[in-house]
């Protein structure tokens, strides 16, 4: 399975199980975190979600490259993309605190997945990078619109054109990692938001349901989904498609 489930005290934590595979999202590992959300939001003991991966290299390569190649044409790409844009706006609007571990790399995708929830916390050290520009496509999950909501505006826009890899560190004074820490444990990570899901259940979801109805009035859905149909165009083309070859060849 490419995925696990546990609970540790009042938070749920899901895990990307594909070490392997840095981690890389396939379609097993968009339906496990559905369930995650699924689970989160059913359980009123429940006051924050956690999301990571396994091992002590990466927390999420993004999309898994080998099996989404085969994707080829602009309705095959938006099918995957909207699957997964789908569970990251009900991600961002889930009524609990949602934590980002970045436990080690979060390349493209995974830096979307980070951008989807309240909090995110890295470990020292970690390198993260929203690359998509570099293959010919945008963020293609509703993340580049999630880090508008995150960041100033233009902090923003630099981070998606320049695409870069960046230290957790540089990150964190650009505002979009809130902690970073040395100790990796998810004790550690739980202690380090602490003061924050130290409240009632009902006082987070309130605060959180704020958020969720300012979103909704600027009508977050429609601009993720707007995105994803943007990158499914732009998958389509060729010089995607060169430049996924040219990357998986020089892995």
């Amino acid at each position: 399975m490419g995925f696990i489930i546990t609970k540790l005290d009042q938070v749920l934590v899901f895990k990307i199980s594909r070490p392997d595979k840095r981690n890389a999202v396939n379609y097993e590992v968009m339906d496990g975190l559905a369930e995650a959300i699924q689970l989160a939001e059913q359980d009123d003991h429940i006051k924050a979600l956690l999301i990571t991966g396994e091992g002590e290299k990466a927390f999420c390569a993004g999309g898994d490259l080998q099996s989404f190649h085969a994707l080829k044409t602009q309705s095959e790409a938006y099918e995957m993309l909207s699957k997964m844009g789908d569970i990251l706006y009900r991600l961002a609007v889930l009524p609990k605190l949602t934590v980002a571990f970045i436990n080690g790399t979060a390349i493209g995708g995974g830096c979307e997945i980070a951008a989807a929830c309240d909090y995110r916390v890295a470990k020292k050290g970690a390198k993260l990078g929203f690359v998509q520009g570099d293959l010919a496509i945008t963020t293609g999950w509703g993340g580049g619109t999630l880090l508008y909501e995150r960041l100033v505006p233009s902090q923003a826009f630099r981070l998606l054109t320049e695409a870069n890899i960046h230290t957790a560190e540089q990150l964190f004074e650009a505002g979009f990692i809130d902690a970073t820490l040395q100790d990796e444990t998810l004790e550690a990570v739980i202690a380090s938001i602490k003061r924050r899901i130290d409240k009632s259940p009902g006082v987070l979801s309130a605060y959180k349901n704020m958020l969720i109805e300012k979103w909704k009035r600027g009508d977050l859905e429609q601009r993720m989904k707007n995105e994803v149909h943007q990158c499914s165009v732009l998958w389509e083309s060729e010089e995607h498609h060169k430049a996924v070859e040219q990357f998986l060849q020089s892995k």
